[in-house]
């Protein structure tokens, strides 16, 4: 086995990452340097520039840009009252009901928006103040916005089953987008719980019950957004558009709904447009830079290597899915989510196909791991963005924020070893 790449690889890209060097930078420098130890310098340079290049040109990545500006535009036009009103009428008379409120709200707003951090910005600033005014902590507040807007992630929309669909070679973006239904709700409902329990313990009051006239007229305010999830995935599972074409109707959808509402103006549209286009290219240079070093890997058969070295350890599934569940949870402490699956995927990918497991159901279990990793420092971006809107810190927030991280654990060991969990109704649509 020849060590000399990984070790290469790796210490480069940590050296580069202590230093401050940003990820996208990083990624691509310590590929090169890993070229320069198995060929000359001229075409070392040229290969990783044609490799990021090339990692690019993808129909399927045309989506990405097509669902951030609907993100965009979902988050200006006024989405997030209208789901934190429907969700009210719901749960807001149990205990922990502004909780509740808060994971339903959450979850709802990052499969629409498909951003973590749109999810966490909106309910942190819209829902933080009035759970401090009704008695919870701010830092119990915080936990419970930080861990459910990542849960978004997994319910489709979701730009980051769109990169684990181009990273494994190809996995049916419909079925992956199909299968984080049962998983993303799972979760939130275990979080619903964590929160419930901790808020009847620590005494917070509960709301007023809703009135069913009360519940269908927030019902009927929310609609209008609920129904993109049905308009993008229906469309696709039904198979009238691909998911690319799904994100531009998404957009469409998203446009007229904002100006339905009169929320966004014409006057708003440069800006959302400017945002969104810095968004992508950000996401688009991670994403290159990634497929470049998933190349290199390639070309040095680090991959083949690492599950040589896994399949070694043992031949148990149980025991291996474990290392590998608890190797992504630690690298989604130091790694943003887009460039971690797609320089992980290609070599965990050849280990569960070995192992008999759907390559379906490991894009579900790869997103849950990575999103744990979203609450945590050092890279935990959705963890700095929930602790600054509630105005906190990180060190009062870990304590409410260890339970609901306990309850995200359990549920990913379910969906690990009951793959029925994210595999049933890709298989009841025939995906």
């Amino acid at each position: 086995m020849e060590y000399i790449p990984i070790v290469i690889l790796v210490l480069s890209f940590i050296s580069f990452l202590l230093i401050g060097v940003p990820v996208a930078w990083s990624i691509a420098i310590s590929s090169l340097l890993t070229m320069f130890a198995s060929i000359p310098v001229l075409p070392a340079l040229t290969t990783v520039s044609q490799r990021i290049g090339t990692g690019l040109d993808s129909f399927a990545l045309l989506a990405i840009p097509f669902f951030v500006l609907s993100g965009q535009l979902m988050n200006k036009g006024g989405i997030a009252h209208r789901l934190i009103n429907f969700a009210k009428t719901l749960v807001g008379a149990l205990p922990g009901g502004l909780a509740l409120i808060n994971v339903i709200a959450a979850m709802l707003m990052g499969s629409i928006a498909g951003s973590a951090m749109a999810s966490a910005s909106a309910m942190g600033s819209i829902l933080g103040p009035e759970m401090e005014k009704e008695g919870y902590s701010k830092e119990f507040g915080a936990a419970v916005n930080i861990t459910s807007s990542t849960i978004g992630l997994i319910i489709p929309p979701s730009n980051v089953l769109i990169v684990y669909s181009l990273a494994s070679g190809g996995v049916s973006i419909a079925a992956l987008f199909v299968a984080g239904y049962i998983p993303g709700i799972l979760t939130g409902l275990f979080l619903m719980l964590v929160a419930s329990f901790w808020a009847k313990k620590k005494g917070y009051k509960l709301g007023e019950r809703s009135t069913f006239k009360s519940v269908i007229k927030t019902f009927s305010g929310a609609f209008p957004s609920l129904m993109l999830l049905v308009v993008v995935i229906g469309g696709i599972v039904i198979g009238i558009f691909t998911a690319t074409e799904a994100s531009a109707i998404a957009v469409l959808y998203t446009l007229v709904l904002g100006f339905w509402y009169k929320e966004i103006s014409l006057k708003d549209l440069p800006q959302i447009l400017l945002d969104s286009c810095g968004t992508t290219a950000i996401v688009m240079l991670l994403i290159g830079a990634s497929m470049s070093m998933s190349w290199v890997m390639s070309y040095e058969n680090i991959p083949q290597n690492i599950s040589e070295v896994l399949l070694g350890i043992s031949d148990n599934k149980i025991v291996i899915l474990l290392i590998i569940n608890f190797l992504l949870l630690f690298v989604g402490i130091f790694m943003d989510m887009t460039p971690a699956v797609l320089i992980f995927t290609p070599i965990f990918l050849p280990i569960i196909t070995k192992l008999g497991m759907d390559p379906v159901q490991f894009g579900i279990i790869m997103v849950l791991n990575l999103c744990v990793g979203l609450c945590t420092p050092p890279v935990g971006s959705v963890l700095f963005v929930g602790v600054g809107i509630a105005n906190t810190t990180i060190e009062k927030v870990v304590k409410p924020l260890l339970p609901l991280f306990f309850a995200m654990i359990i549920s990913l060991l379910l969906i690990t070893y009951i793959p029925a969990l994210s595999l049933w109704l890709p298989s009841l649509f025939g995906l």
